[in-house]
This record gives C-alpha cells, structure tokens and sequence, in this order.
C-alpha cells in the first residue's frame, strides 16, 4: 500500500512538473508592444522567470538584468513579514532604489 502511494505521489509530481515546464505556451503577450510597437520597462520578466525555474541563471539576468534585485527585494520583505529587522525600513528602500535603477537603467540601455 506504501508503494502505491509512493508511485501516485511521484505521478503526480511528474505531471506537475510537465505543466509547469510547458508554462512558456501560456506567456502573456506585452501590451504595450503590441499597441506602441516599443518595450515597456516590464519586458522580459516573464521569460526571466521561466529560465530561473529551469536553472538557467544567466540567461535570466540577460533577459531581464532587474530580476536578481527583485527577488532579494521579495526574499528580504518575506522573511522580515516572519522575523522583523531592526533596520528594515532602510533595507527596504535600499533594495527598492536597487531595483528601480535596474529596471530603468535596462529601459533605457533597449534603446540605445
């Protein structure tokens, strides 16, 4: 009975991990691009994610260089959610500056 159990688990660990890998068919299209016909500062997050979840490290930050201090953004405003830090708030919004002179300094490094 273990073992039945075991290989259901391990199915449905599989098909979880197959639907998961198959997200890049479900992307959204950007907006902004398809009616502007330009990048918004957003462009490439999605498929930065999707080369995170497989590993790919580099590509990731290639494809869009803002997402390393986003999730530390997102990793420090979690873990101070469940243990609060002295000096949170000036982490904060170190890690905002961070992340919003990446995003704007990609945006404008698309068009030059």
């Amino acid at each position: 009975m273990v073992i039945f159990r075991l290989l259901i688990n391990l199915q449905m660990r599989v098909k979880a991990l197959i639907l998961f890998l198959a997200l890049e068919n479900f992307m959204l299209p950007c907006f902004t691009k398809q009616l502007l016909g330009v990048d918004c500062p957003g462009c490439g997050l999605q498929r930065s994610l999707l080369f995170l979840s497989k590993g790919e490290f580099v590509s990731a930050f290639l494809m869009y260089p803002a997402i390393y201090p986003m999730l530390a953004l997102f990793a420090f405003l979690g873990i101070n959610k469940l243990y609060p830090i002295k000096h949170s708030n000036t982490i904060t919004i170190i890690l905002m500056v961070c992340t919003v002179g990446f995003i704007l300094t990609n945006y404008i490094l698309k068009f030059i």
